[in-house]
């Protein structure tokens, strides 16, 4: 939070100044501007409640009357409330903004990047998808990946208690491996659920 306020000059003024109840401008840090601990596995019901309760406080309609900084501080908050709710509510987009912060990003998946224990799945699924007649096969890969696509969700949950414990690189560097599998897997789901004149 800042350490002055932008309109009296009180010092640690946090949302609102506690002595003349400017609106200050927003963290753009997600975690800071709900209030929450920097953590991988979150409470999404007590997320949701701030959300709402700030959305109540933050809403542009009640600044209508303020100076303009503090209306377009207004605006600020409530671009961030919405975009940082949006993120944190989903464990695989609240990880990737993690990893983000971290210097982790995972990035764009490249063709020649496939995890070597897929490298015969990938290889089956591209046979079967040259293949017109090959409906069955490919509906099989696609529950096969979906499969281990929930093995991965379930492994990360894991990997999320042991960041939140230790906040060191290692379990970081864990939960990066994980969501770049799953992000290859999730490409490879996509691929097996377009085949033309599938439903």
């Amino acid at each position: 939070m800042k350490s002055a306020c932008w309109n009296c000059g009180a010092a640690m003024p946090g949302r609102f100044c506690p002595a003349c109840k400017a609106l200050q401008p927003p963290s753009s840090d997600y975690f800071e501007f709900f209030e929450i601990p920097r953590h991988l596995a979150l409470d999404t019901d007590d997320l949701e409640k701030r959300f709402y309760a700030l959305s109540r406080k933050l809403h542009p309609d009640l600044f209508s009357r303020k100076p303009a900084r503090e209306q377009q501080y207004s605006l600020d908050a409530s671009a961030v409330l919405n975009d940082a709710y949006r993120v944190l509510k989903e464990p695989v987009a609240r990880a990737m903004y993690v990893l983000k912060q971290e210097g982790l990003d995972i990035g764009e998946q490249g063709t020649k990047e496939v995890p070597p224990e897929l490298l015969e799945e990938v290889f089956e699924l591209n046979m079967a998808l040259e293949d017109e007649d090959a409906a069955p096969q490919v509906e099989e890969a696609l529950y096969r990946f979906q499969a281990m696509r929930q093995e991965i969700d379930t492994a990360l949950q894991i990997k999320f208690a042991a960041w939140d414990a230790s906040h060191d690189a290692p379990s970081l560097g864990e939960v990066r491996a994980l969501l770049n599998r799953r992000k290859y897997i999730t490409n490879l789901i996509d691929k097996a659920s377009h085949v033309p004149d599938r439903i």
